[in-house]
């Protein structure tokens, strides 16, 4: 079993997903079970791939499908950065378990399977260790992310969805384009066969080798909603059911996971002087302008979804600015903060589906509305001030944490990890460029603007309007929410050992020798 332990995060619940879709919505707790018996399963796995791969001298752990040789066949790589990557998208969605069954007791479609599908596209993004296969799983996540992100259809989430549909089939031509390219020139598709042969590239075909990189990079800065590519995803992740957006945060991190993997194992360091840092200059100023864009986003934001949307911006252009750099102790910080912002993000889009009304296809409540009377608010006399029902301050204590968590205030782990980011640009000092100084500045004015936004919108929902109308809650619902937040309490509590292995991580990408020895020993 312990060497065939990599195939079981992709193959595990492609079974579970196709036992679902068996057993059909007669047997909804049945599916139920197998869907909390994967997610269970998936959480071990990723913790004995992270046991494995980050104790003693192990660099990585391959796996050879057939016995190919690598440069040929189809390869999964566990190393630091995938094993980290895989604990989070099981963590995320055994978190995100309760909240989705919760919500989806009535018969509605396959959601469960292709919650299923969603993550065997995700592992398998994670694990595979050659360019073809990661276009495999990226369409089998992103199949499964058209039916969850239409589920219950109305008129916005269709036209919604039809925007984010189409961009990313673009993004997908654009993907077998650049992996075109990059094969004609090479000649293999495997990661580190790739490594070893880009320095050795001749003059006249490396032009044809760096556009191939640009377009794929292009494809994936769509996923990771750089901006201009990233138009859509706010509106997107609004209209999408709260369970599938939280879902989609880890999504968005796919792009950033695969430019960080490509630009350090590809154009890093040991390129040669034509190829090193090829494109990291631009990876640093469109995480600029990204940021910028979600900042002006949050500020002008109305709406709780939109609002989660533009933090995912924030998020995903502070790691873009970070792999730009391509400096070992920013990437280790980007790492920490790349973990705690899903989970927050993931919180927030919670949230929003659990404070602001919901609507079916006909635009009539879900739900049966928010009864003060049922909950015991009980006015005083002078009914200067009333007691706030324990749901309501439930939420707005999470309301409160997400707020902390994502501005990046202490003393919660959102603090760390930004400090974990930023700090090694200040040591820089003097020698700090404009581009490295622009994103510090960008960064904490954007926590700056966090702060203002969220106190902006949780004042109005929660004091100022007194016409504001709370649905009912689920339990399944809020304990989704908690979870989440205690993972980022947690990892407040228990920073050293998690810092100590983004730490290590980043050391290892920075230094991809080791990892090609591994996979083409």
């Amino acid at each position: 079993m312990s060497a065939h332990l990599l195939v079981w995060p992709i193959v595990l619940p492609l079974v579970v997903g196709a036992l679902q879709l068996l057993l059909g919505e007669r047997r909804r707790g049945a599916v139920a079970l197998l869907g909390a018996a994967s997610c269970v399963a998936l959480v071990l796995l990723a913790a004995a791939l992270m046991l494995q791969v980050g104790t003693g001298d192990a660099v990585a752990a391959v796996y050879r499908i057939g016995d190919w040789p690598a440069r040929f066949g189809i390869v999964l790589v566990a190393d630091r950065l995938s094993a980290l990557m895989l604990l989070l998208t099981a963590v995320l969605a055994l978190a995100l378990l309760p909240c989705a069954l919760a919500r989806w007791r009535q018969p509605g479609g396959p959601v469960q399977p292709l919650a299923q599908f969603l993550l065997m596209g995700l592992n398998g993004a994670f694990l595979t260790g050659d360019l073809f296969n990661l276009f495999v799983f990226f369409e089998v996540l992103l199949a499964a992310s058209y039916g969850l992100a239409l589920h219950r259809p109305g008129a916005r989430r269709v036209s919604a969805g039809m925007h984010y549909i189409v961009v990313n089939l673009l993004a997908s031509m654009l993907f077998l384009v650049g992996v075109s390219l990059i094969f004609g020139v090479t000649g293999t598709l495997n990661m580190a066969a790739l490594a070893k042969l880009v320095p050795q590239v001749p003059q006249n075909t490396r032009a044809l080798l760096h556009a191939g990189a640009a377009i794929l990079g292009i494809a994936f800065l769509v996923k990771a909603a750089m901006w201009p590519l990233g138009f859509w995803l706010p509106r997107t992740y609004a209209a999408a059911p709260a369970p599938v957006a939280a879902m989609f945060a880890v999504m968005t991190k796919v792009g950033v996971y695969v430019l960080l993997r490509l630009s350090l194992l590809l154009f890093g360091g040991d390129a040669g002087a034509a190829s090193a840092h090829f494109g990291a200059e631009w990876l640093l100023w469109g995480g600029v302008a990204t940021v910028a864009v979600g900042v002006v986003g949050m500020l002008g934001a109305r709406e709780l979804g939109k609002l989660a949307g533009y933090n995912v911006l924030v998020s995903s252009g502070s790691l873009l600015g970070a792999i730009g750099l391509q400096q070992p102790a920013v990437t280790a910080g980007a790492l920490a903060y790349l973990v705690i912002s899903t989970l927050a993000i993931a919180a927030f889009f919670l949230l929003a589906g659990l404070i602001a009304p919901r609507e079916d296809t006909d635009g009539a409540s879900l739900l049966e509305p928010y009864d003060p009377a049922g909950m015991a608010l009980y006015a005083d006399e002078d009914e200067s001030h009333a007691t706030v029902p324990a749901p309501v301050a439930l939420l707005g204590l999470c309301f409160l944490a997400c707020a902390l968590v994502l501005a990046g205030l202490p003393p919660l782990s959102g603090f760390l990890a930004k400090f974990a980011l930023l700090a090694p640009m200040l040591e820089a000092g003097p020698r700090v460029g404009a581009g490295a100084a622009t994103l510090f500045t960008l960064v904490v004015v954007a926590g700056f603007c966090t702060v203002v936004a969220m106190c902006r919108t949780g004042i109005q929902i929660f004091w100022a309007d007194e016409d504001w109308v709370f649905p009912a809650i689920r339990r399944g619902e809020a304990a989704s929410v908690v979870i989440l937040l205690a993972l980022c309490l947690g990892l407040t509590v228990l920073a050293e050992a998690p810092l100590r292995y983004v730490a290590e991580t980043a050391a290892q990408l920075h230094a991809p020798s080791r990892y090609i020895q591994a996979v083409l020993p």
